[in-house]
């Protein structure tokens, strides 16, 4: 690599960081050698985190003229991947000033902001340092390519895309560039942890945080085998999804992948055409400022 934070001394945000960062390394390769930039960027080490309780980490001066980057060793490698690339990005944005000790300390529910902060100056900084991480990552120009291959949305796709890009966020960038609405709903022993969609295209699941999954869903009406993705299944949407006004609902189809210790990823897709009519009902969720920069990140 030949890229210098000079070369990066204009640029304030994270979808420009980026930008530049790729025109300045067009051979970049994948996965990013997420370690190798951060040295690159005057990142002079990047060491286990001690302190309990974080994910992630950075020590670095008022005018960071250097850094050092600590992550959770305990962590899976995918994941220790997006914390260092978080952390960069809190690094490289000159808006993201380090506390009175010259640091940063993000627990995991940072690492997974992704919207928000227009009051909450902390909050913001997270939110856009996963921006980076996440864009860094899986740049745009190679990951849409990828997403886009394929009938139809399936497990199995997205599990070859993360282990392509080594990258555990893999299903928060696929919900928003799959052509169709997709939902990936993550749960432990039947619980609903969190859910991942696009928010223009899938409309919002009935199943709150904390709840069991329907009981006529496919995760709880058929056996599965650890590791190996089902089938896609046609399943009822009035399981998953809050009423459509009177409406006929489009069909939902449901795919489910059984993991270690009892956690499950259910994809819920639709067909592409489906989503235009909920976009006008998600985006009434949303606040002015949110719709206009989900419209503008949506086309970089």
């Amino acid at each position: 690599m030949n890229i210098t934070r000079m070369d990066l001394a204009d640029a304030g945000s994270p979808e420009r960081l980026v930008l530049e960062i790729l025109k300045l390394e067009p051979q970049l390769p994948i996965p990013v050698p997420v370690e190798e930039l951060c040295l690159r960027l005057d990142i002079h080490q990047i060491v286990p985190l001690t302190t309990q309780g974080y994910e992630g980490g950075l020590i670095t001066t008022p005018d960071k003229f250097n850094g050092s980057i600590l992550f959770n060793e305990a962590s899976p490698r995918e994941r220790r991947r997006f914390t260092i690339a978080h952390e960069l990005g809190h690094f490289l944005m000159p808006s993201h000033v380090p506390s009175a000790e010259g640091r940063f300390l993000c627990k995991l529910q940072d690492m997974r902001e992704l919207k928000g902060g227009e009051s909450d100056r902390r909050l913001k900084m997270e939110v856009e340092a996963n921006r980076f991480a996440s864009q860094i990552l899986m740049p745009l120009p190679k990951f849409r390519v990828d997403v886009a291959v394929g009938n139809d949305p399936d497990i199995r796709q997205l599990s070859a895309i993360a282990k392509k890009y080594d990258e555990e966020a893999a299903g928060r960038a696929y919900v928003r560039f799959r052509e169709e609405p997709v939902a990936i709903v993550v749960t432990q022993n039947g619980k609903v942890l969190r859910d991942y969609r696009d928010p223009l295209k899938f409309l919002k699941l009935s199943i709150p945080s904390g709840a069991m999954v329907p009981a006529h869903s496919l995760l709880q009406r058929r056996k599965h085998e650890m590791g190996v993705p089902s089938e896609i299944d046609e399943t009822d949407a009035g399981m998953w999804l809050h009423g459509e006004r009177g409406r006929q609902p489009a069909p939902l189809y449901e795919q489910v992948l059984l993991q270690r210790q009892g956690f499950a990823l259910n994809m819920l897709s639709r067909d592409a055409a489906s989503g235009d009519d909920e976009e006008a009902d998600e985006e009434a969720e949303m606040t002015s400022a949110e719709r206009l920069k989900r419209r503008l990140y949506s086309d970089r």
